[in-house]
This record gives structure tokens, C-alpha cells and sequence, in this order.
């Protein structure tokens, strides 16, 4: 934004030109840095294992070199330029989406749909490490636009605390065990399974659904027969008007019509008709 600022050097008018600050950037005075960050997608409901839910609600950072990270489990991903320019960047990294799942085990948690990158959005793989105390630990970018941040916490010490199997429903558990049972006697293959495993973690929120979901459009009582009606009489009077506007085209060009012959034949038809909709494909006595 550019403003004009006029300074009087004593009868004399200059004009000086002065940059404000603007709406971008970790230091604006203007606007809170929360107010900056502009979400595309929300955030998935808080899953996987009870113990971690407490760490819903908190926020852990970082600050490596010129830029701080923070990181919101169940949320979000930041980053911020520590810098004083004008322009210094401020964004969203990953939004929470879903777990990472490998041998009955959390392995990670995917934040995506971050701001836009190129082609693609920038998106984080959270790490969870064994450490006497939470806070977040490492952050690195080994692709473009995709980065790696390791969250270290107490939280995940014990050998059980990241296994996937206790926190299913118990008829989740079971649908599991049936999997396991007919890849065991052969009866689905390896993707069948993973398949059906997948469906699983779906259903218990851990992963995001990639089903397709269809719905139908809703009917009010009655709505289809009335809407039948209506429509029944407005093609009837088109059909009406039609037929006056044929019959004043024919008499126009002096060309003789028999309505009532028209009309008997066309009687005579429906209900030849009506009687092959009934069932009955006899021969009919035209006489």
C-alpha cells in the first residue's frame, strides 16, 4: 500500500513517497498472525489412541535457523519466517488428516492439504519418539514440498502405547480377526486383505475414507404424484395448442382435414394399446 505524505520545506510543497506495512509477513503490526493463515480443507476428528488425545489443544515450536515451526497435534502444521522484511513468509505446512499404519502399528501422523506449492499442497509426516518429556524435536523437507517432523514425547515409551488393535470398538476387533482367519485358510489374497483391513481403519476414523459416498436426493410425500399431474397437464394443453396451430396451417393452404375420422383412428389405436399392455397379444377384428 503507498500513501502520500506532502512536508513543507518552507514555501515550498515536495511530495515523499512511504511504505506501509502490509497484510503479509511473521511482524505485521497490523494483523494477528493467526488471522494470516487461511486453511483449505478442517481438520479430521481427534482418533488413534486415548492416551494421546491429551495433546489435543496444544501446540509445540521450534525455531531453526530464520524460521520457527509450530506443531498442533490433531491440528495443524505452521511456519514463520523470523524476520523483519516486509514479505516474510507465514503458512500452513499440513492440516490433520489421518494415521500412518504398518504391522498393527502408528507410524505417523499425516498433516496434508497445506498452501499451495507449485503444482501440489505442501504436506508433513509427523514422527512420534520416545523422550522424558513433549516437544518438538526435528524439522527437514526430503522431498519438496513434503517435510518430516519428529515429536518427541513420553507418551509413546511404553512397547504397546502406538499399537493399533486396542483401539478398535471390539466388533471392529473382530472383523479384523475374521480377516486374519480367512487369509489364514486361503480364502482372500494379501490384498483382499489389506483391502478389508483398510475398511477397518476407515470405519474407526483412523484413516481418511476414500469411498465414495452417494446421496440420494430426498422425495416429500406425495411429491411424485402431484409433480406427475402437473406435468401430465401441462404437456396435454402444449399438445392442445399444437394441434389448433396445425389445424389453422391447414386451412390456410385450403387443405381439407378430418378431425373426427383423426380422432376415431386415433381412439381405435389407444386402445389396441391398452390391450397389449394388459397382456393380451391376440389378433383384434379391425371391422
Amino acid at each position: 500500500m503507498i500513501s502520500v505524505c506532502f512536508i513543507n520545506h518552507g514555501l515550498a510543497g515536495k511530495m515523499k513517497i512511504v511504505e506501509e506495512p502490509n497484510t503479509f509477513g511473521l511482524n505485521n503490526p497490523f494483523l494477528a498472525q493467526g488471522s494470516r493463515l487461511q486453511p483449505k480443507v478442517t481438520p479430521s476428528p481427534v482418533s488413534g489412541p486415548a492416551h494421546l488425545h491429551r495433546l489435543a489443544g496444544k501446540c509445540f515450536s521450534l525455531t531453526e535457523s530464520t524460521y520457527k515451526y509450530e506443531f498442533c497435534p490433531f491440528h495443524n502444521v505452521t511456519q514463520h519466517e523470523q524476520s523483519f522484511r516486509w514479505n516474510a513468509y507465514s503458512g500452513i505446512l499440513g492440516i490433520w488428516q489421518e494415521w500412518e499404519i504398518a504391522n498393527n502399528t502408528f507410524t505417523g501422523m499425516w498433516m496434508r492439504d497445506g498452501d499451495t506449492c507449485g503444482t501440489r499442497n505442501r504436506e508433513t509426516k509427523v514422527i512420534l519418539v520416545c523422550s522424558p518429556s513433549s516437544k518438538l524435536a526435528r524439522v527437514s523437507e526430503p522431498s519438496t514440498c513434503v517435510y518430516s517432523l519428529t515429536f518427541e514425547t513420553p507418551l509413546v515409551c511404553h512397547p504397546h502405547s502406538l499399537l493399533v488393535y486396542p483401539t478398535l470398538t471390539e466388533k471392529l476387533q473382530r472383523e479384523w480377526d475374521d480377516a486374519e482367519q480367512a487369509r489364514y485358510e486361503g480364502l482372500i489374497t494379501d490384498q483382499g486383505y489389506n483391502n478389508l483391513l483398510r475398511d477397518i481403519f476407515e470405519d474407526a476414523g483412523l484413516l481418511k475414507s476414500q469411498r465414495i459416498k452417494v446421496k440420494l436426493p430426498e422425495v416429500l410425500p406425495n411429491s411424485a404424484s402431484h409433480n406427475s399431474l402437473q406435468k401430465c397437464t401441462e404437456d396435454f394443453q402444449k399438445q392442445r395448442e399444437e394441434i389448433d396451430r396445425l389445424r389453422a396451417l391447414l386451412a390456410q393452404h385450403n387443405i381439407p382435414f378430418d378431425l373426427k375420422q383423426s380422432e376415431s383412428n386415433r381412439t381405435l389405436s389407444t386402445t389396441v394399446k391398452d390391450q397389449h399392455l394388459r397382456g393380451d397379444n391376440g389378433l383384434f377384428d379391425m371391422q
